[in-house]
């Protein structure tokens, strides 16, 4: 089936982006309805995160964000198997001057990648820009485990690291300069998490960042990726470096990095990662809110 799943993806990947949106959109429709429990989770965090929307303005946008995931699975394609200059003509980078400076400047960077629908093909297009590093999870399926480290990893010379064998390597990447294209948004359980506010919810929000920019001398870039509408591309916005980080407390900069997600899902509230269970780690005591 992962074999089927990945020639359907070659196939479609030929289409122009208006083309496959739609297709996209079509599927994203269908697994609202088919995958009952990736819907229920996606209207819990709507609910808990927008409590000032009524609940059928709720449902709309997890439609929404339904319909705009399926068109990030079809649309995956591109990543794969597009040549360099078909991405470079999809997928606009902003700013990359300032970025370039930072780095022919001597300085070490974390680019802030948080968990938005567009995030593949943005690391496809800061890959072209960059040699970078990143961190992997290794996918339960072989088939789909190697065409997305495939896809991570076929422009430039990036560099690929195990959850296992993040910390120190990725630091020394650093130091070499190599931008290091950092996630750090899930829920990953309470080791290394520290419970703060994510939209007025008390969340298991990983201690990392500040860590890493400390051990590596490092600047935290944002680096947002932005769906268009109707098949028109994307976009990778990268923000100026932030000032005073860290700061003097790892719960006080997990609380800015969470701020700042806040305010940048407010701008396109259907394209965040809403399938995963953000809250799934609780505060002693409380109750599963799934």
């Amino acid at each position: 089936m992962s074999r089927l799943l990945v020639a359907l993806l070659w196939l479609i990947h030929w289409l122009p982006l208006s083309v496959q949106a739609p297709i996209g959109r079509g599927l994203g429709h269908l697994l609202y309805w088919l995958i009952a429990p990736r819907r229920k989770v996606a209207l819990t965090n709507l609910r808990l995160c927008f409590p000032e929307l009524s609940e059928g303005e709720r449902v709309a946008l997890a439609k929404e964000h339904f319909a705009l995931a399926g068109r990030s699975m079809v649309e995956r394609g591109i990543a794969w198997f597009a040549s360099e200059e078909r991405v470079r003509r999809l997928v606009r980078l902003d700013n990359e001057p300032m970025l370039r400076k930072l780095i022919e400047g001597g300085q070490p960077v974390i680019l802030l990648a948080p968990h938005f629908l567009g995030l593949d093909l943005g690391g496809s297009r800061m890959a072209i820009a960059f040699d970078s590093v990143s961190i992997y999870a290794r996918q339960s399926d072989p088939v789909i485990d190697h065409w997305l480290h495939h896809g991570r990893s076929r422009f430039g010379n990036q560099l690929l690291l195990a959850r296992d064998e993040s910390i120190r390597a990725s630091i020394k990447a650093m130091k070499a300069l190599r931008p290091f294209y950092y996630l750090p948004d899930m829920d990953h359980g309470p080791e290394e998490s520290v419970f703060v506010p994510f939209f007025g919810v008390q969340a298991a929000t990983l201690a990392a960042l500040p860590r890493f920019a400390k051990l590596g001398g490092a600047v935290v870039v944002p680096c947002i990726t932005r769906m268009l509408p109707r098949g028109e591309g994307y976009v990778v916005e990268l923000g100026e470096p932030w000032q005073n980080f860290p700061g003097e407390s790892v719960e006080g900069d997990a609380r800015r990095m969470n701020a700042f997600l806040e305010d940048r899902i407010r701008t396109m509230p259907a394209q965040y990662y809403w399938v995963h269970r953000r809250f799934k780690t609780r505060p002693p005591g409380e109750p599963s809110v799934y």
